[in-house]
């Protein structure tokens, strides 16, 4: 069966009238019948294929009773949902790129992470994650508790019926973020998880020297429903690269990061090491 043509945006898009619908409580039929639309038309727009105007979809959130600040960010998304990529800025509190890399991994079938100066954080436990945030120039003291909630959270994607590869850079395990116990507790946590067989973590040695994931980490999600994307996070901003340019060079990184990266059990040899 082809991937079909959805944007993440649009995705996002989808789970937004999708629970505007629920918590209107009524059905998508009904909703149909009171907007004097095909009930395929609600169903389109709930998976996230749009297919209406602006002044359609305000009617259906008007009928649906969303709060006026849902639907300002319902609209933005609706315009989003047309591009070919999306850069999200943070707004107060646990930054929206949290929340949706989230919703895009439970999607996933596949999840690849570079990562070069932390423990990805798929893999972190909340000492490490609350050390790093207080250190951030980004993260307000008062959001750290709600942030380790989130990357928690996140974890919860860690089962089976998903493939997940790590390529970490050795400057990372080596980093004591918190101090040397919670970097004790860290690694111990790492080496547990690497006995699921669904995980591969790769070490990309400080011996190699300059390396091809030197301009940053990002994560690579592939989809059995849809095309890859590629999620780059900065200071300030998370972005979802969605064009073939985009995604054939990060996939060239990962091509690369995968040739000269220490094999998974002589990976799991160096942690053991770390941890003696």
């Amino acid at each position: 069966m082809p991937k079909r043509n959805s944007s993440v945006a649009g995705r996002e898009f989808g789970n937004g009238v999708r629970d505007a619908v629920e918590q209107s409580g009524m059905t998508q039929r009904r909703l149909a019948e009171l907007l004097d639309w095909q009930e395929a038309k609600v169903s389109d727009l709930v998976q996230g294929k749009g297919g209406v105007t602006e002044t359609d979809l305000v009617r259906l959130l008007s009928y649906c009773r969303a709060p006026s600040a849902d639907v300002e960010h319902m609209l933005a998304l609706f315009k989003e949902s047309r591009e070919k990529g999306w850069l999200l800025f943070p707004e107060d509190g646990v930054p929206d790129q949290v929340h949706s890399l989230i919703s895009q991994e439970r999607l996933a079938s596949k999840i690849t992470v570079w990562s070069m100066n932390l423990v990805p954080g798929l893999l972190q436990i909340a000492a490490y994650i609350r050390a790093a945030a207080e250190k951030s120039a980004k993260i307000k003291p008062a959001d750290i508790d709600a942030l380790i909630r989130a990357k928690l959270e996140r974890q919860e994607v860690l089962r089976p019926g998903r493939e997940f590869v790590f390529y970490v850079h050795e400057q990372a395990l080596r980093l004591p973020v918190g101090g040397p116990e919670v970097m004790r507790a860290q690694l111990t946590h790492i080496h547990v998880m690497l006995v699921r067989q669904y995980i591969t973590f790769r070490v990309v040695p400080i011996a190699l020297g300059a390396h091809a994931g030197m301009s940053g980490s990002f994560t690579q999600l592939s989809y059995d429903k849809f095309e890859p994307v590629v999620f780059v996070e900065s200071q300030n901003a998370g972005l979802f690269l969605e064009d073939a340019a985009s995604l054939t060079a990060y996939s060239d990184v990962l091509k690369q990061l995968d040739r000269d990266a220490l094999g998974a059990e002589e990976s799991r040899r160096l942690i053991t090491t770390l941890l003696v």
